[in-house]
């Protein structure tokens, strides 16, 4: 249940800090929004091929 909790909070809190982030950079809030939206699911996919890729490191590395 803490788990769960932190991951809410921690989704809540980047998309707050995403959306502040791009209104202040174009004042626009349709903007703000569609980038408050679209950043975490990018992030998320970009996440997962960073974990992969330091995965196969690791193993490569294991196996030298």
């Amino acid at each position: 249940m803490r788990l769960a909790l932190k991951t809410a909070t921690y989704a809540t809190m980047h998309l707050t800090v995403a959306i502040a982030v791009a209104y202040a950079l174009t004042r626009d809030w349709r903007v703000a929004l569609a980038v408050g939206i679209v950043e975490p699911m990018v992030q998320t996919v970009a996440f997962n091929l960073h974990e992969r890729v330091w995965s196969k490191v690791g193993k490569e590395k294991t196996a030298a």
